[in-house]
């Protein structure tokens, strides 16, 4: 699945990164819960991984959230397994107008509450009346909800998540040199078919760089969350629900018997656990090596 912003909006999104990034995740996590939960449609509660992209292929802004969707859900009951039909999941028109009209709504609702900066060319925009006008051009065009169902099976969609999930605006392979000319790399322009798709382009140092670092996210923004049945709280009682539908096995435990338990605490940044390296007692202030005075420097051989 993919869920886009169109180009207004998406101009919006790069002076008010975290907030309307975090909003395009909310938008389109809310509108496939939605739809899926609908009985008209599947009526069943899904799992969701979302992963966020801001760029197109040839750096430019273009952010997107890409989500895996298992084929179905679990009965609101809990009782069966819900699959989907085959290679369909939900009506991507449907899911399109949800979409757009829950981004637009929230949107207002930050630009009245003031959470919106707005500069340069958008400055203009901090007024609500231009900011309405700008905000109706987008309101009849169709919002873009791109869904297909894996060709490989699940395990060819893990291995490309895996790659996925990390990757940066431009991976070391499409380089192809860096000279006084600039820097060149490969590109693919998805407005042309077949072998024609395949570009050149050759940017100035500071511009291949400008380029690059309009996609530095927000310190501290997750670009990867988790929903419904894959909700951090509920993942594991859900996950063992659905596998007892389904008459799956459980994974082997990766975990040996017998090892120690890791009291270290989590790091809050990138989860990973804390090494202690000095406990100071309670009430008391670290202090750092005492500075060299004339007299101690005096005293020192």
């Amino acid at each position: 699945m993919g869920f886009t912003l169109p180009v207004e909006i998406a101009d919006i999104a790069f002076q008010n990164k975290a907030v309307v990034y975090d909003l395009l995740f909310k938008a389109a996590s809310e509108t496939m819960l939605t739809i899926a939960a609908d009985p008209k449609h599947l009526g069943a509660r899904i799992g969701i991984t979302a992963v966020l992209h801001t760029w197109g292929s040839a750096m430019t802004h273009h952010p997107h959230v890409h989500m895996i969707v298992p084929g179905g859900g679990i009965a609101p009951d809990g009782s069966r397994w819900i699959a989907s039909r085959p290679a369909f999941l939900l009506p991507v028109r449907v899911l399109g107008k949800l979409f757009r009209r829950l981004f637009l709504t929230r949107l207002l609702a930050l630009h009245d509450a003031g959470q919106l900066a707005f500069f340069g060319s958008l400055a203009h925009l901090a007024d609500r009346r231009a900011f309405l006008r700008h905000l109706a051009v987008v309101r009849n065009k169709r919002w873009v909800v791109y869904a297909k169902a894996p060709f490989a099976g699940p395990e060819a969609v893990l291995a490309y998540l895996s790659r996925y999930t990390h990757r940066v605006a431009i991976s070391n392979r499409r380089l192809i040199a860096f000279d006084e000319s600039g820097v060149t790399f490969r590109y693919k322009d998805y407005r042309r078919n077949g072998a024609d798709r395949q570009q050149v382009m050759t940017l100035s140092a500071d511009e291949f760089i400008r380029r690059f670092l309009i996609h530095v996210l927000p310190r501290g923004f997750h670009r990867i969350r988790h929903y419904g049945l894959l909700t951090g709280s509920a993942r594991k009682a859900s996950l063992a629900r659905a596998r007892e539908l389904l008459s799956v096995a459980a994974p082997p435990d990766v975990d040996t018997p017998g090892d120690p338990e890791d009291f270290r605490p989590p790091c809050p940044c990138c989860g990973g656990r804390m090494i202690v390296i000095e406990v100071f007692e309670r009430w008391k202030q670290p202090r750092g090596p005492p500075r060299a005075t004339a007299t101690n420097r005096e005293k020192c051989p």
